[in-house]
């Protein structure tokens, strides 16, 4: 498959990552299929997307012309049989289980030249990949939050991916108005690896009360960074955070550097989760 070929994307999960990942795609030119299960979740991306272009265009990056014409490319289903594609990028919970079941499905109703790409923030690709009938053709596409603004994408190879597989992605990647950076497989691969401490040590100065999170935040933003860890994690999704930093504590054996915290996961447990929530170490519920 060259890059030429690739006409239809589709998109597993219309979450927050998702929705941003299928925008991208359809206004890159391509018909994107954006499939989830649960049919809110599909109304509400698409009501996100459209305002995600709205500002686009008050910001003079696109025009109604392209906004109208993303809208058309985007198709939303309910039905994973119907989600047939060139390449499908998964964007779904962390949970190794549920992903290599969708992607046994994936496989069995597209053709054998479909690519199947994981937007994992953690998990290695190999894990994911085992049980595939062809897992040469499965890779990892990461994407970062928000996906229709951040620039970077991990592709990453697992033990079996062809590395024709991981370039035509690094191609599709630049399409997209991405920078993508090629990783081998590792869990945390290389950012999530490297910026996990900039979480967890954050969260350690507040369990030990060195400093609160407000001023952990301030200081770290006053040395040129755009958030602090805290800022940072609320954005992401204090829930998302910690089950990334769970998924990496597991897969480095419980190695005690990589230890989820007790603070962050009270958050999770009274549903604090960040800016989606409306609470999280900032409370947001003035601006939902």
């Amino acid at each position: 498959m060259t890059l030429d070929s690739v006409k239809i994307i589709g998109v597993v999960g219309a979450g927050t990552m998702g929705l941003g990942i299928a925008q991208i795609a359809a206004l890159a030119g391509y018909n994107t299929l954006l499939y989830d299960v649960n049919n809110e979740m599909l109304e509400k991306a698409i009501q996100i997307i459209d305002e995600n272009l709205e500002k686009g265009i008050l910001k003079g990056k696109i025009t109604k012309e392209q906004k109208t014409d993303t809208l058309d490319r985007i198709t939303v289903i309910d039905d994973i049989n119907g989600l047939i594609a060139d390449i499908v990028i998964e964007a779904i919970a962390e949970r190794l289980d549920v992903k290599q079941q969708v992607f046994a499905q994936l496989e069995k109703i597209n053709s054998s030249n479909t690519i199947l790409a994981t937007n994992t923030s953690s998990i290695p690709i190999t894990q994911i990949a085992c049980k595939l009938q062809h897992p040469n053709r499965f890779v990892g596409m990461h994407f970062f939050n928000p996906a229709h603004i951040m620039k970077l994408v991990e592709v990453i190879s697992g033990v079996d991916t062809d590395f024709s597989v991981a370039e035509l992605i690094k191609k599709l990647a630049i399409k997209l108005g991405k920078t993508p950076v090629m990783a081998n497989d590792s869990p945390g691969f290389i950012v999530n690896r490297v910026a996990r401490h900039f979480y967890l040590e954050g969260l350690k100065l507040v369990e030990e009360g060195v400093a609160d999170f407000e001023s952990i935040d301030r200081l770290v933003q006053s040395t040129g960074f755009k958030m602090g860890p805290f800022q940072l994690m609320d954005l992401i999704g204090v829930d998302t955070n910690y089950s990334v930093t769970t998924s990496m504590f597991n897969a480095f054996q419980q190695e005690a550097k990589f230890r989820p915290n007790r603070i962050q996961k009270q958050k999770v447990d009274a549903g604090h989760i960040g800016r989606k929530s409306g609470k999280g170490f900032y409370s947001y519920e003035s601006n939902a």
